[in-house]
């Protein structure tokens, strides 16, 4: 009996148990990196038999999207790969994530392609070059890179491997039907009962072991981004993340200025540590970064230096132009517009004129305390003195010197201050 049962070839495992659903919809970036890869381990943890990624991205981040691949790759359990709902896109880095996904799927009126890498201009807009233009040995190299990269995942995968490649070289794109007469999905679902309805009973390899999947009626188990990936998805947004510096800056410059707000300052520190920790994440230009520093660093100067507003132009001259170069990626959607660059820079400018203006405006002004109030004011004798004498000024006695001589109880302006002694000149003078 043992060497019958021993000759007994193994069957594939029945995978029961709920079924996750992870929800990516925008660019693919470190937040959905981490939720991805956070939501497959969870859901092993948990005996989920299936993870169905629902998918509506215009690409991202060639790091991010790699971290998202991996987890996919190594995970214990299936994952399915859900272009929805309708009007949905896996373009770029979602071709790449969907190619690696054990199940591939799409909605109708959803379409997948355009995965060829790009290089990015000012404001993460790919620039315009001639179609007949021979392209650089780096661009060659990334291209020949991402071919071979989508070419082994189809294959791994037993899906159209000649197709993906296309969607990287030349850039193709199909809809939802085509793909599937293509070989690039495997269903096309109108929902997520009716995709689940349709893998059910179908046999999957996961790492090794086969596993057949009963998912039809099978609970689902939606794990929507939670605060922490909502607020990594903030804050790793180039643009908001370019908005909290410039409000960590003003926070820190008005603190200087007025010592004891205190609440400018602590709003400023928290605006500041939250942008330079989104952008420790972002693929940076160092030329750029520095450029910023140089021009916080101008900006901050601006409030201590008698420049009226020099300095601080040039700050914020230096900081437009790294805010410009700042953000260095090929992924579309990750740039930083222009508009809103040149936008921070004029508030910027206006910030730094208004400073400027209240600090002239008080050198101008005449003197309110001190003793260079008492110049002008006038003074009255206290006794005859032919050139030095006593006279009470503004209720005080002060010592005081003419080239004149001087009468009791006669009025008297005082001219300068030498110390304790004032010069003073008759009032008629």
């Amino acid at each position: 009996m043992v060497l019958l049962v021993g000759s007994v070839p193994a069957r594939a495992q029945t995978a029961r148990g709920p079924v996750a659903l992870l929800t990516v919809d925008g660019a693919i970036g470190p937040a959905y990196a981490d939720y991805v890869a956070r939501g497959i381990n969870r859901a092993a943890k948990e005996g989920s038999q299936l993870v169905v990624l629902q998918l509506d991205t215009p690409g991202g981040l060639d790091t991010s999207m790699r971290t998202i691949i991996r987890a996919i790759l190594t995970s214990p359990v299936p994952v399915a790969c859900y272009v929805a709902p309708g009007g949905a896109r896996a373009a770029s880095a979602g071709t790449y994530i969907l190619y690696a996904c054990h199940i591939a799927a799409m909605a109708p009126g959803t379409n997948i392609g355009a995965a060829t890498p790009i290089q990015v201009g000012v404001g993460g807009q790919a620039p315009q070059r001639d179609k007949n233009a021979t392209p650089s040995t780096m661009e060659r190299k990334e291209v020949n890179d991402a071919a071979a990269y989508i070419r082994g995942l189809a294959t791994m995968r037993g899906r159209n491997a000649d197709w993906a490649e296309r969607a990287v070289r030349e850039a193709v794109s199909l809809p939802d039907g085509d793909a599937l007469k293509a070989h690039v999905v495997d269903y096309v679902a109108p929902d997520l009962p009716r995709l689940l309805a349709q893998v059910d009973g179908r046999v999957i390899n996961v790492l090794g072991q086969e596993r057949t999947l009963r998912t039809a009626g099978a609970a689902v188990e939606d794990a929507q981004p939670d605060w922490r990936t909502r607020l990594l998805a903030t804050i790793t947004n180039p643009s908001i993340a370019l908005l909290l510096m410039m409000v960590g800056i003003y926070g820190l410059i008005f603190e200087f200025m007025s010592p004891g707000a205190v609440a400018p300052g602590v709003a400023g520190m928290i605006s500041l540590l939250l942008a330079l920790y989104g952008l420790q994440l972002l693929p940076i230009n160092y030329s750029g970064l520095a450029l910023i520093f140089l021009g916080i660093a101008f900006m901050i100067a601006e409030a201590f230096l008698p420049t009226f507003g020099a300095v601080g132009i040039g700050g914020v001259i230096a900081f437009v132009i790294g805010a410009l170069m700042l953000i260095d990626t090929d992924s579309p959607g990750m740039g930083i517009p222009p508009f809103l660059v040149v936008s921070v820079g004029v508030v910027a400018a206006l910030l730094l004129a208004g400073t400027a203006s209240i600090a002239l405006r008080t050198r101008r002004r005449r003197a309110v305390s001190g003793p260079e109030t008492m110049i002008g004011s006038v003074a009255e004798m206290l006794g005859d003195a032919p050139h030095e004498g006593w006279a009470n000024v503004g209720g005080e006695t002060w010592r005081v010197v003419s080239a004149t001589p001087l009468a009791r109880a006669q009025k008297v302006r005082v001219v300068a201050r030498r110390g304790a002694v004032l010069e003073v000149a008759p009032l008629d003078n």
